[in-house]
């Protein structure tokens, strides 16, 4: 019997290989009940091009402090601040990895806020 997080794993693991099939670039999810991370990741050679993370300084202090991490808009906060941060490194395009998380929530917030600041996915 497989547990709530080997579940989202064997989920994930499928999306991955699709999306290295593709070689695209991908930007992918963590979410943890504090904060949200993402990141995007070079189709060849896994290379991290750009992150932005509610750990951040700048992200916490748009935010309002300790505890604020953990919500929908500061999920919306992190979309448009990687959507910024990779199109500095050059990338327009990538494929979209949630990591096995449903698209609801803080994850959908992350996804549709990238894509109102010019990240193609």
């Amino acid at each position: 019997m497989l547990d709530k997080k080997q579940q989202r794993l064997r989920r994930a693991r499928q999306t991955r290989i699709r999306i290295a099939q593709q070689g695209a670039v991908r930007l992918t999810v963590h979410r943890t009940n504090l904060h949200i991370y993402a990141t995007v990741i070079s189709g060849c050679g896994g290379k991290v091009l750009a992150s932005a993370s509610t750990v951040e300084k700048e992200v916490r202090a748009a935010l309002g402090g300790v505890g604020k991490g953990g919500n929908a808009a500061a999920a919306q906060v992190v979309g448009k601040r990687i959507a910024e941060k990779a199109k500095a490194a050059g990338v327009e395009k990538v494929a979209f990895d949630r990591a096995g998380y449903a698209y609801h929530g803080r994850v959908k917030a992350l996804a549709e806020a990238a894509r109102e600041a010019g990240l193609q996915f």
